[in-house]
């Protein structure tokens, strides 16, 4: 019987987590994912409970440990490392349990928590601090909004971690978190690559509260027996920190220098780059953050519901394969209809404000929005619009970057989106380059699979860096549909101009 050596990577999604095993030659063995939904108990919230990731990274590895004993080989797991949606706060009471769910990374009830660190700390200090503006996702934010709106679960917090870091905390009994997520939570300096002293201070935010803070690949402990048992593997693997899923999926896409893009067309929209040291946008439309490489860090602009638009579509208009008489996916049903809309949706603009949005306009009460609408125009129609005005975001959040004197050679994008052709056309055309699709099926999983051979030291490498990663297929938009998107782009623009004044009325109507 051979032997086959793997590590785990798990990402710990918004939508669901993703167990999957990769050998050391970056040979993906065996996969599964597990889904959950998020609890929208009032608009602008957004919740999860701590265990739902839990109980699906159990599934999730305990399918892919089934997977491998299928495949009739001695196996061994060197090591487990995570991806993780970022922002997310997770508090725990000093018996290690969740005290309420986790308020997570695209809920922006927060508003006020933002607007009064801004007006009593101040904006320039904070971003001196933590290199990044005080924001409504902001982790710090959640946690000041629990103090004021739920004392008595403020007064019983013994720990404040991240989504990723509760999975891991419950594999090893160690609390920990990495420089990236931590980099999203506002109290991190970035910069020096470590809490920041003065916001907690200013905050009265007790250090006891807070993870150790270490570098991705860092071992944060070992599988404990009674999790081995549940999980069918073996007690005493090595557990690596891993990293949040940007700069995970970006590091499982190879985007690891400066000069390089990744667009990640995931439940957000994420444009990011590596930058050789931090770098600030004053207006606080980008975010600076550790990179999953030590002496590394990157820039990133964000779009709150990219792959989140067509899962609502998808959610609220469930007829959509019905409708057709076929036995499919949803997706690949809706997808395919628009294919047959010439490109502008014949008039027809959508503005992807589904949860506030963040690059660059900063307006949590920004409202989602077909602008346009007749008689004529049917789902397809609606579809297009809906993968066009995504499009237009993530070229918004390019916009942003060049403002900052941010160039690049190549470009990369990936993300469950990513498996649309057309949908990666329409990106492509309205950014004007051609884009690699890379490793679009297993997104930060990957990544964390790779943090977790770093860890450990498995896989073969080449100059020190890890060989894995295969080259992705290039796509070009077709060239007559960028003037068109060019035009377009500044009707988007323009739009949001004209209806913030209509958004922020209706949130009043609230």
């Amino acid at each position: 019987m051979r032997k086959l050596e793997v590590v785990l990577g798990i990402d710990v999604g918004t939508s669901g987590t993703k167990v999957i095993a990769v050998d050391a030659h970056g040979d993906v063995q065996s996969s599964a994912s597990a889904n959950y939904e998020m609890d929208v108990p009032r608009i602008g919230y957004a919740e999860q409970h701590p265990d739902l990731w839990w109980d699906a990274t159990v599934q999730g590895v305990q399918e892919v440990v089934a997977a491998l004993n299928r495949k009739g080989v001695d196996y061994s797991v060197e090591s487990i490392s995570f991806s993780g949606q970022m922002h997310g706060l997770v508090v725990l009471d000093g018996d290690g349990r969740p005290l309420r769910p986790s308020i997570i990374w695209c809920d922006v009830r927060t508003i006020d928590e933002a607007a009064w660190l801004e007006q009593v700390v101040g904006r320039d200090r904070i971003i001196e601090w933590t290199s990044n503006p005080p924001l409504p996702n902001f982790t710090v934010t959640k946690l000041l909004w629990v103090k004021e709106h739920e004392p008595e679960v403020y007064r019983r917090i013994a720990h404040v971690m991240l989504p990723k870091d509760y999975v891991r905390y419950k594999m090893t009994g160690n609390v920990h978190t990495e420089v990236t997520d931590g980099s999203g939570t506002l109290l991190l300096d970035v910069g020096k690559r470590e809490w920041s002293t003065q916001l907690c201070q200013a905050l009265s935010v007790p250090s006891s509260w807070l993870p150790n803070v270490v570098e991705s690949s860092t071992i944060c402990g070992y599988l404990t027996e009674e999790v081995a048992r549940t999980l069918g593997l073996q007690p005493g693997i090595p557990v690596v920190a891993g990293a949040g899923d940007q700069a995970a999926g970006a590091l499982g896409a190879g985007v690891r220098r400066q000069g390089q893009v990744s667009m990640v067309l995931g439940t957000s929209g994420v444009v990011l780059t590596p930058t050789k040291r931090p770098l600030v946008d004053p207006s606080g439309a980008l975010h600076s953050f550790c990179h999953a490489m030590p002496d590394m860090w990157f820039l990133m602009g964000v779009t709150q519901a990219a792959g989140g638009s067509l899962e609502w579509y998808r959610e609220t208009f469930d007829a959509a394969t019905e409708a057709t008489g076929e036995h499919e996916d949803a997706f690949h049903v809706l997808l395919r209809g628009a294919e047959r809309v010439v490109p502008g949706s014949e008039g027809l603009l959508f503005l992807p404000y589904l949860m506030g949005e963040r690059t660059p306009i900063l307006d949590p009460l920004a409202r989602g929005a077909w602008i346009g609408l007749s008689r004529r125009h049917g789902q397809t129609h609606l579809i297009r619009a809906l993968l066009e005005g995504v499009s237009l975001s993530l070229k918004d959040c390019w916009m942003a970057m060049g403002k900052q004197g941010v160039t690049a050679t190549e470009w990369l994008v990936s993300g469950g989106g990513a498996n649309s052709r057309l949908w990666v056309e329409i990106l492509s055309a309205c950014v004007d380059r051609s884009l690699e699709v890379v490793q679009a099926r297993y997104g930060p999983a990957l990544g964390a699979a790779m943090i977790a051979s770093e860890g450990v030291g498995f896989g073969h490498r080449r100059d020190g860096v890890l060989t894995w990663g295969k080259p992705g297929d290039k796509v070009q938009g077709p060239s007559d549909w960028s003037p068109k998107y060019e035009r377009l782009y500044e009707l988007y623009r323009s739009a949001y101009v004209q209806l913030k004044g209509v958004f922020n009325a209706l949130s009043y109507e609230i």
